[in-house]
């Protein structure tokens, strides 16, 4: 039988920082991309944490940031700590009660929360791999109601490529991005009135581009090597500390 630390009673979204919105975004994407190796080990957490693959910034992040992490998302409710049968600790997240949202919107949050500010389209297309999500008109949908209680920031006007962010960014960080946003889209604005073209936006057409479907099936697969290869050390681990 598997005991919890449940959220406190009343918890509610608050600012997270940087680490904190990392660990919360692995636990709810490893949570519906790769189930059976959900809840989290420490260990797993770490390497989710530190994927190359769907994240932005890249980080590197200890065991120990990361605990200090999970205790004090632990501490408003929104994480608690499996003790199953194994030895090592698991985490598993409660977004669905903290964010008061269903598993679209919560997989929408993970990717910002993963990712930072993207446009609708990208968006899109990130969040439809763990959750599907037909097309823009069902996703403004999520993101109307998201925007009205504060869950998302649009970061730029109504129209094509427009761009969001979560509204989990403490004050400060949210100002820094809406000025970055702002100098980014007053700079291509320029450079289509000037004719330019931005190299950062250019296409390589050297080779054909994998299929949507065949890449997110690629990078789940590597997904579930690096949490196996991460369960398997710990299980290593383990053994040489007994």
């Amino acid at each position: 039988m598997e005991n919890s630390s449940e959220p406190s009673p009343g918890s509610r979204v608050r600012p997270l920082d940087a680490i904190e919105r990392r660990v919360l975004g692995v636990l709810i994407e490893k949570a519906k991309t790769t189930p059976d190796q959900y809840p989290l080990s420490l260990t797993a957490l770490v390497t989710g944490s530190n994927q190359k693959s769907n994240r932005d910034p890249l980080m590197t992040v200890d065991e120990d940031s990361v605990g200090r992490a999970l205790e004090s998302l632990r501490e408003c409710g929104v994480v608690s700590e499996i003790f199953g049968s194994g030895r090592v600790p698991r985490y598993r997240h409660h977004a669905y009660e903290w964010f008061a949202a269903g598993k679209e919107e919560v997989s929408i949050l993970a990717e910002l929360l993963l990712r930072g500010e993207q446009s609708e389209g990208d968006l899109r297309g990130r969040a439809s791999r763990m959750d599907p999500i037909a097309d823009l008109t069902t996703l403004r949908t999520h993101l109307d109601a998201l925007a009205a209680r504060g869950l998302v920031v649009w970061l730029s006007p109504p129209g094509r490529g427009r761009i969001l962010t979560h509204g989990m960014l403490p004050p400060e960080k949210l100002e820094k991005v809406k000025a970055k946003v702002g100098v980014a889209l007053e700079a291509a604005a320029v450079g289509q009135g000037t004719g330019e073209e931005k190299s950062s936006t250019s296409v390589p057409h050297s080779r054909a581009p994998l299929a949507p479907d065949a890449l997110a099936d690629l990078v789940q697969r590597v997904e579930l090597l690096e949490l196996e290869l991460a369960e398997l050390k710990q299980q290593v681990r383990s053994s040489a500390e007994a």
